[in-house]
């Protein structure tokens, strides 16, 4: 499997990987796109000085922000046309289910800023775009957190693969620590999202 994903991160079809893979994790949290992104940039750190790059790393970090905000727009208009099939669907996942009973009430009271810790903690992207459609919240409010989501997950995950390579000297060791990074950061969006609100709710 390493073989197969070192292969992969050092092909030009890594792009189109990450993109599919970030596209579709709003509807499949269990895609591990955060990992892959992690993977490809410390590819491109080990890369460093090669002449033939693969992959790039500013074209990696547009592809995996711009598909961030590609996937949350898709799920966000299903979820305003949808009706009883996805609520359906949504109850068939146990951890959309889990996620949105311990999400909805605190996206509610966070308003825009809290779009943005959602997209780092686990399934939070899924049941912020999917509740923004469903309660039909207006594509001018939700789109320009969404935009600022993918952003800032993206040069987060981006930066982890580099820099740990960098510094740590071998891709597998920067992954290795990167990836941890990764779901520390998830934990900590996950508590940030369900601890009580000290203040009247905002919009």
């Amino acid at each position: 499997m390493l073989e197969t994903l070192g292969s992969l991160t050092a092909s030009p079809w890594i792009y189109a990987a990450v993109a599919v893979s970030v596209l579709l994790d709003v509807f499949l949290p269990v895609l591990p796109s955060g990992v892959l992104v992690i993977s490809a940039a410390a590819a491109a750190a080990a890369a460093t000085g090669s002449p033939a790059q693969v992959p790039d790393i500013r074209l990696l970090l547009v592809i995996a922000a711009t598909s961030s905000v590609l996937g949350d727009m898709a799920a966000y208009r299903l979820a305003r046309r949808g009706g009883a099939r996805l609520d359906r669907a949504v109850a068939r996942s146990r951890r959309l289910t889990r996620a949105q009973d311990r999400l909805g009430t605190a996206l509610v009271r966070g308003g825009g800023a809290l779009v943005v810790i959602a997209r780092f903690a686990p399934a939070g992207r899924s049941v912020v775009s999917l509740g923004a459609g469903r309660t039909r919240r207006k594509l001018s409010e939700f789109l320009p957190w969404s935009v600022l989501a993918g952003m800032s997950w993206a040069s987060y995950s981006v930066s982890l693969g580099w820099f740990g390579t960098q510094w740590l000297g071998t891709a597998w060791l920067g992954t290795a620590v990167s990836v941890v990074a990764l779901f520390a950061a998830g934990s900590l969006a996950a508590y940030l999202v369900r601890r009580p609100s000290p203040g009247p709710a905002t919009a």
